[in-house]
């Protein structure tokens, strides 16, 4: 079965859709394959994949052109690095200051302990993941920074005891495999 994606790209004040492609089996081995371990090489991706290294490369680049594979990167450990602290915030605003969402989104982009960010239904308008070296540096940048970006109305945290599953922007896609 093939799969047809097209990826949304913004241009001014509207949305065009392009770049489809028609993803076969082999590309979704890649894909798993990559998922799992980016730092393949590509000789060994292509043998796990069947394919000859030179149009392996060349469906991993068309992969990269389409948008489907976004980057690379490492995955850091956390608790090693000393943050060992984690918590998640849901952040209620004031939504009828003008421009709140705008507000709140720059406020956000400006802090690195908050390593993950969503817009949300239900009784909050965010759910932020933030990270810190302990509790008490928790505190200061709830107390000293996020209760003060504009329009902050309310915040209810929850302290992770501990991550039992983490797969850290991984997919679903074991029914490619």
């Amino acid at each position: 079965m093939a799969y047809r994606f097209a990826v949304n790209w913004e241009n001014d004040a509207h949305t065009q859709w392009d770049c489809a492609m028609e993803l076969d089996a082999i590309d979704r081995r890649i894909l798993c394959r990559l998922q799992d371990d980016a730092r393949l090489s590509n000789q060994d991706l292509a043998e796990q994949v069947a394919l000859p290294p030179s149009a392996c490369l060349r469906r991993v680049r068309a992969l990269q052109e389409h948008g489907l594979i976004k980057g690379y990167r490492a995955v850091l450990d956390a608790e090693k690095l000393g943050f060992e602290f984690e918590a998640i915030v849901h952040v209620s605003l004031d939504q009828s200051r003008a421009g709140w969402h705008e507000a709140f989104l720059a406020s956000i982009a400006l802090h690195d302990e908050i390593t993950e960010a969503s817009i949300v239904t239900g009784a909050s308008n965010y759910i932020l993941t933030v990270r810190a070296r302990n509790l008490a540096a928790f505190s200061a940048f709830v107390e000293d920074k996020l209760s003060k970006f504009p329009g902050v109305r309310d915040l209810c945290s929850h302290i992770v005891m501990r991550k039992i599953k983490s797969r850290e922007g991984m997919l679903p896609l074991a029914e490619w495999r």
